[in-house]
């Protein structure tokens, strides 16, 4: 299915929303909960996966959307069409501060691999699915890096990086090694394995965790420097609710300078 042609603009710096442009009957996907605002003349809908699969049945349909839940997405997607005259707006926001990313499916050869909770939207026709790496040594101990999201098509797709980001182009046999979850997205040709960090100290009190992603060139490969599981745990460590020990940052007095200042 060839993806509808969209426009679109990239509007902010730290927390970014990218506004699509729909000609009439023109559509895109998105995942729940990033929709930001859009003009009248446009219809939402939900529908089983991408809705890039037009033929199959309903088993089809939910056998497709059923796979998006092992990445730990929802069943369901949402559509966006353009029912109105002439053009019409649509905008989606970032879920954390970052940048989006648009990315041109035919620049990389129909497919695009990336991190699980990255993808934002897509022009309808763009297929969303999981992509496996084989090697058993990721299957085991790729943690956030195991299962990524892949992006195919020839229409224009749209991903979030936490923080800021970092573009590399790897020449052939080049080797980048980066922390699972701080991996964004990477093109096809790129080569992901995971390599055990090495040393009883590193392992024990290194605090990066046992395993590191090897990306072997050539290719494109797309890496933030705040994971939102990163982002999550410090703030869940630092949540008096949650158990977290509050710093009380700035006073010192901590925890009783908020209750003298009647946090």
């Amino acid at each position: 299915m060839n993806a509808h042609e969209i426009d679109y603009e990239i509007f902010g710096e730290e927390m970014q929303f990218v506004e699509i442009e729909l000609d009439p009957q023109e559509t895109v996907i998105a995942e729940a909960g990033s929709f930001m605002m859009m003009e009248d003349g446009i219809k939402m809908e939900t529908i089983f996966g991408d809705g890039s699969k037009q033929t199959g049945g309903i088993f089809g349909k939910l056998m497709n959307a059923g796979k998006r839940m092992l990445t730990g997405e929802g069943l369901f997607m949402t559509t966006y069409t353009n029912y109105g005259q002439g053009k019409k707006k649509v905008s989606f926001a970032s879920p954390y501060p970052g940048k989006i990313i648009p990315i041109d499916l035919q620049e990389f050869n129909g497919k695009f691999i990336c991190q699980k909770d990255a993808f934002l939207a897509a022009a309808k026709g763009v297929s969303v699915g999981i992509e496996f790496n084989r090697k058993i040594g990721t299957g085991i101990f790729g943690g956030e890096g195991f299962i990524m999201q892949k992006l195919e098509g020839n229409g224009m797709s749209f991903i979030h990086a936490g923080g800021t980001l970092h573009k590399k182009v790897l020449q052939p046999g080049e080797v980048l090694k980066v922390d699972t979850g701080c991996i964004v997205g990477f093109e096809q040709t790129v080569d992901y394995d995971i390599e055990f960090v090495g040393g009883i100290k590193n392992t024990l009190f290194g605090g990066e965790g046992v395993f590191f992603a090897t990306l072997r060139g050539p290719g494109t490969v797309y890496v933030q420097s705040l994971p939102f599981s990163r982002l999550a745990d410090r703030i869940i460590a630092h949540a008096p609710s949650a158990g977290g020990s509050s710093q009380g940052e700035g006073s010192i007095l901590g925890g009783l300078g908020r209750l003298i200042d009647g946090d």
